[in-house]
């Protein structure tokens, strides 16, 4: 059982530590200094068809197509899902795969549409500032509508998260403001810039949520972002449920469950979300979206994204639409200070390296970074684990990651699993301590791909024999009712004569027929 620990922090809430975390250098003031702007549009824009957690979109526009600013692209094609709209004006050149940021690499469908620069917007639903009393399911509709996702980078339908249920009382809403990794900034000037706007957004998701209590985490190295947050509060009436509390600054104090820790005290069963112990998390990024969406009637299509890196000339924060390639934002900011040694979207913890410049951003893109060579020194080959035990001090899930990392190499997926594998949030702390190097999270993600193949497979293997069940059910009902027929043939075939007939019936037809044969040749032989 976790240690409850006092913290002190400006706030009088107590506050928790969690299990684990470490220390590391936060880069930030390589970007956070200069305001969010918004660079002209690129050439084109190659916007991905799904960009959501949950099943993929359905295409509703099609090559040569020409579409307007928030037109829908694709709809929802289940409870989990998002659509995704137009971020311009233009023309649709083309629907084909194209590289995506990925960890894996691999290409996706995209639209790649050129703008033709007049950024004409489509017919936006009115918005619904009365949203107090509306029917909270049509505010929920809205954002559906909209696309809204994570915008802290899990990218999970917010409607969806929204909607808890009827067996689920949300207590608690955090509002997710730490931005624990290095290097990323966009969190820190949205709030410096626009709490008013994330306020509304909070406000709608208190009214969609009715919970008691909501508050708004902030790492206590943006102490302009808290104070920008606490005077927007202060012009509020949110006072009597909200509160803004700074956290100590520990990476990763922004992960989900290492937060409600550090808030409530509270842990997160294994395998189990936040809402099963009355807990809905959301980013500060997706609180604007939402206001957007039901202030304004307008669908996400646009984020900011932090470029930054000692590679890159000019860091800043960058408001840009969906699908722009990342070699425009690298532009935007004055290209390369010198050849970066590593590209990677997202942070230097848990981001992946990008293999190609024409990568577009997504909703859930938060952070373009170019490190150059003395950020990212090459480790060298990796050494054997000497069981140091470092990894499992600093692990904030309290997870044994030697024995993941044992079993994940011996592609042992059953006993993996028995480790928990799948409450890992690959935050990176265990290879970042790791004196051997090992870059543990790869085999983490590597298990965690192939137990989902597995299961995948396991799923279609099971919905064939389901099938080949069904279609032999059906044979074997089609071949009963046919010997039933057969069956019923013969009993009429070999009915009993009948008792007023004193005959069968059949030969009795053919006696008959015989007879009028014989009368009608009786008859042509006289008239003769």
């Amino acid at each position: 059982m976790a240690i409850a620990l006092k913290i002190k922090s400006n706030s009088q809430r107590r506050l928790w530590r969690f299990h684990g975390g470490i220390h590391i250098p936060d880069e930030k003031a390589l970007s956070n200094e200069r305001a969010i702007e918004r660079p002209p549009l690129a050439e084109r824009l190659w916007v991905p068809l799904q960009q959501h957690i949950g099943a993929p979109g359905r295409p509703l526009v099609a090559e040569g197509d020409r579409v307007l600013k928030g037109q829908m692209i694709t709809e929802p094609t289940g409870f989990i899902s998002a659509p995704v709209h137009a971020p311009t004006s233009g023309r649709v050149i083309a629907i084909e795969p194209h590289p995506v940021p990925h960890p894996s690499g691999l290409s996706a469908p995209c639209a790649l549409i050129e703008p033709d620069g007049l950024e004409t917007w489509a017919e936006l639903p009115p918005p619904l500032a009365d949203y107090p009393q509306l029917d909270p399911a049509l505010i929920r509709e809205r954002i559906r509508w909209a696309g809204v996702v994570g915008m802290g980078g899990a990218s999970f339908p917010t409607s969806v998260k929204l909607t808890p249920g009827t067996d689920r009382e949300i207590q608690t809403l955090i509002i997710n403001g730490a931005e624990c990794e290095p290097y990323i900034t966009c969190d820190d000037r949205l709030m410096r810039e626009r709490a008013a706007h994330i306020l509304e957004g909070v406000r709608i998701m208190h009214h969609l949520l009715r919970v008691r209590t909501v508050l708004i985490g902030i790492e206590d190295n943006k102490p302009e972002a808290i104070s920008a947050m606490q005077l927007a509060l202060a012009a509020t009436d949110m006072g009597g449920y909200t509160e803004i509390v700074p956290i100590p600054t520990l990476y990763p104090s922004g992960g989900e469950k290492q937060l409600i820790r550090i808030l409530t005290g509270k842990e997160v069963p294994t395998s189990g979300i936040p809402a099963q112990i009355g807990i809905v998390c959301q980013n500060v990024g997706t609180a604007a979206a939402v206001a957007d969406a039901v202030l304004e009637g307008k669908p996400l299509i646009a984020r900011v994204v932090t470029v930054t890196g000692r590679a890159i000339a000019e860091p800043r924060n960058l408001e840009v639409p969906v699908g722009t390639p990342i070699e425009h934002l690298i532009a935007q900011c004055g290209g390369y200070r010198e050849a970066p040694r590593k590209l990677v979207c997202g942070g230097p913890m848990m981001g992946f390296e990008l293999r190609e410049a024409a990568t577009p951003i997504t909703k859930a893109t938060n952070c373009l970074l170019a490190l150059a060579p003395e950020e990212a020194p090459d480790p060298g080959p990796a050494l054997a684990c000497i069981r140091c035990g470092r990894c499992a001090e600093v692990c904030p899930a309290k997870l044994l990651p030697q024995q993941l990392y044992w079993n994940a190499r011996a592609k042992d997926l059953d006993r993996v699993q028995d480790y928990n594998l799948f409450d890992c949030i690959e935050c990176g702390c265990c290879a970042q301590v790791c004196p051997s190097h090992i870059p543990l999270v790869q085999y983490y993600r590597y298990a965690k791909t192939e137990i989902w193949a597995r299961e995948q497979e396991k799923r279609k293997s099971e919905q064939a024999r389901a099938r080949h069940a069904a279609k032999q059910a059906r044979l074997e009902r089609q071949e009963q009712e046919k010997q039933a027929r057969l069956r019923k043939q013969k009993e009429a075939l070999a009915a009993p004569k009948s008792a007023d007939a004193g005959e069968d019936p059949k030969q009795a037809l053919i006696a008959a027929a015989r007879e009028r044969a014989a009368a009608r040749r009786t008859s042509d032989t006289g008239s003769a």
